[in-house]
């Protein structure tokens, strides 16, 4: 399949950029991707060439890589330069929670900023940002379903540095867009916790759960429920947030369905049993999980959440798009498999 658009995908060496790299290039778009550094390119060119042939496409068009960093003005000019959409993947991450929560907030604002001002001087037509759920769910205590219309509480005392950033970053966007005179359209979408294969060694920290979770690094887990989703999905609905008329302007939240931790241990148990006793053996008690927070901040976050029920609406996604997500357990068994493929884990 052959197509003359050009997307930029930022971020193109993680975890959903790279998955939507190889969607895209399996539909016959031109990609350009910016990276932090250029020296990964060739095994990202190799990651992608593997992806694609699993699917029997052996001719696509190179991605075109460009250096940029969310943290300075260089290269977005020369990287959005004749490209018809963007996919603003990029963004800090922490598997740790930074001891200055500016560490994550500053560099997700200002690195969407950069970006959709780039994009939008360029001639983009249509921008889609990558939020999170993170942006919707904290600092509130809602049980009911939540919807794109939620919005977390960046001021309360629960809200954690990365909810922060996804929060202010999507706003920011948001902001950008109501004021801009370019004509771009945005659309952003907000994946709930990203599992499904990991392409390399260098896995997403979603699916760093996974590895903690099956390396025995928890005797127990916390009476915690996520929503859960595949990055094969989240990859697709970015596509579609980017060409269907219809997503101009909206949010779309991306999660199948959730799933308590329990339930996602057990069903590893049953899935990899020769790592079974490595595994977390039951629920904490909620009340060790508050007591821990106090003496390690890391925990303050998920001791707010033990206990609630966080059900996600994606209904907009798969009625006005057409958005068809594979089940949680598929994208769980797809991350389990792929971390033992790739040796992060070992077996009792």
């Amino acid at each position: 399949m052959e197509n003359k658009e050009t997307v930029l995908v930022t971020g193109g060496s993680g975890f959903i950029a790279t998955h939507c790299i190889i969607q895209l290039a399996a539909a016959g778009y031109n990609i350009k991707a910016t990276v932090r550094d250029l020296s990964r390119t060739e095994r990202l060119n190799q990651i992608i060439s593997e992806g694609l042939k699993a699917q029997n496409i052996s001719e696509f068009s190179p991605v075109t890589w460009h250096q940029a960093t969310l943290t300075e003005d260089e290269g977005w000019n020369s990287a959005v330069a004749d490209c018809d959409f963007v996919l603003h993947v990029a963004s800090p991450v922490a598997m740790e929670m930074p001891k200055n929560e500016n560490e994550l907030i500053t560099p997700a604002v200002e690195g969407t900023k950069r970006v959709l001002k780039a994009a939008a001087q360029a001639g983009v037509k249509r921008i889609v940002v990558t939020s999170s759920v993170a942006a919707i769910l904290y600092g509130t205590e809602k049980v009911e379903q939540f919807t794109e219309a939620d919005w977390t509480d960046v001021d309360h005392k629960s809200t954690n540095a990365y909810a922060k950033s996804k929060t202010y970053a999507e706003k920011a966007a948001w902001e950008f867009i109501e004021n801009d005179n370019s004509g771009m359209e945005l659309a952003c979408v907000n994946p709930s916790l990203v599992l499904g294969p990991i392409l390399e060694e260098d896995f997403g920290t979603s699916v760093g759960m996974i590895v903690e979770i099956m390396s025995g690094k928890y005797p127990l887990v916390p009476d915690m429920e996520f929503g859960v989703v595949d990055v094969r999905d989240v990859a697709a609905l970015e596509i579609l947030a980017m060409t269907h008329p219809e997503a101009a302007g909206k949010r779309f939240i991306c999660s199948e369905s959730s799933m308590k931790l329990k339930d996602q241990t057990d069903f590893l148990k049953e899935l990899l049993p020769e790592y079974r006793k490595k595994m977390p053996k039951g629920i904490a008690p909620s009340w060790l999980i508050k007591i821990l927070a106090i003496f390690q901040p890391a925990l303050k976050s998920a001791a707010s959440e033990v206990g609630k029920n966080r059900e996600l609406d994606s209904s907009r996604a798969r009625n006005l798009l057409g958005w068809q997500p594979r089940p949680a357990k598929e994208a769980l068994q797809a991350a389990a498999e792929s971390v033992v493929k790739f040796g992060l884990v070992k077996p009792d």
